[in-house]
């Protein structure tokens, strides 16, 4: 009777690379962001590893990468690094993504693994979620001027605005994900490649109508809201104009001056304004593309017509104001990502 063969397990060093190749940037479809955050939290915890145990990280075995391990590393995080406990926390998630994927693929070390995984995160003091009212939205919308840059801007902030949409999203809208007639809407390409559908006001209709006609040149694959060189905006850009129309406001909304206005607020912002219109908290998750609390890790879609329905109750920004009731190669590989 032949035996057989005995399957070797993976080396620490072939996870590492298959999670990062494989797993994040085919599997979970990671954004290049998230895989870059990963990838330091990565070289931050091989760099530390390699000080403590003594080894270049490919010599490192998966069973070595214990508690005591990961908690000194997260204390030298914090004591001589000087992080925060947020960043502390996304440190160890990313160990954490990476121990889950190694127990899986090395079944020997399982056992290793789920000790590993008993690291805690660490509690803190969240800050208050940041938005702005209605008045203070109004004003950094503004209306525009005659210039290009003054009637794209405005659709810009019109748009974060009535999609809640992430800064990645907004930029990567093209003509093709626009859609005018009928059931007005946008097609958003959010996290992990996921795709959502956010009906428009008719008043952005109007401004997209409009700014087609002053761009008869823009192509279904262009960018909706192009630089000057006709390329996609960066996020750089839309910070940028982001800023100027805050101060701009400034002179309606004086308070706007000791504040710090980031895209992210404008989504807080929608989301807020949602829920103030009494619209379903699960609506509103679904509108932002949360993964659903109801569902296992999986993001679902909302009718358009339930979304055009909330919309309904988001008054539009041109709309009277009603009142609301009630150098190791395994290092070196990961700086390639």
């Amino acid at each position: 009777m032949v035996k057989p063969e005995s399957v070797q397990a993976p080396s620490f060093a072939a996870l590492v690379q298959a999670f990062f190749a494989e797993h994040l940037q085919q599997q979970r479809a990671m954004s290049p962001r998230t895989v870059a955050a990963y990838r330091d939290a990565f070289v931050l915890f091989l760099d530390f590893a390699q000080a403590r145990l003594h080894k270049q990280p490919t010599a490192i075995r998966l069973e070595e990468i214990t508690p005591a391990l990961i908690l000194a590393f997260l204390d030298h995080l914090e004591r001589e690094r000087g992080n925060t406990v947020r960043s502390r926390n996304a440190r160890l998630a990313a160990l954490r993504a990476f121990l889950k994927f190694a127990g899986r693929r090395d079944v020997s070390a399982l056992h290793a693994v789920e000790k590993s995984l008993g690291v805690p995160m660490k509690r803190f003091e969240r800050p208050m979620l940041g938005f702005l009212s209605r008045e203070e939205m109004l004003a950094i919308i503004s209306e525009p001027d005659d210039s290009w840059t003054s009637q794209r801007d405005h659709l810009l902030l019109r748009m974060l605005y009535n999609t809640g949409a992430r800064v990645s999203e907004i930029i990567g809208v093209t003509l093709a994900d626009v859609v005018l007639d009928g059931a007005a809407c946008v097609h958003l390409h959010g996290k992990g490649r996921k795709q959502r559908t956010v009906p428009l006001w008719r008043s952005t209709v109007r401004q997209i109508r409009a700014w087609l006609r002053l761009n008869p040149q823009l192509q279904p694959t262009s960018a909706l809201l192009p630089n000057r060189d006709g390329q996609a905006m960066t996020r750089g850009n839309v910070t940028q104009r982001l800023t100027l129309a805050v101060k701009a406001a400034t002179a309606a909304q004086p308070q706007l001056a000791t504040r710090r206005i980031s895209p992210h607020i404008i989504r807080h912002t929608t989301a807020m304004h949602l829920l103030q219109a009494g619209v379903d908290i699960s609506v509103i998750a679904l509108w932002l593309g949360h993964e659903s609390p109801t569902t296992t890790h999986q993001y679902v879609e909302a009718d358009l017509a339930m979304k055009e329905q909330a919309l309904g109750r988001l008054q539009e920004p041109d709309a009277a104001i009603r009142r609301y009731k009630a150098p190791d190669s395994l290092i070196e590989f990961l700086k390639t990502l």
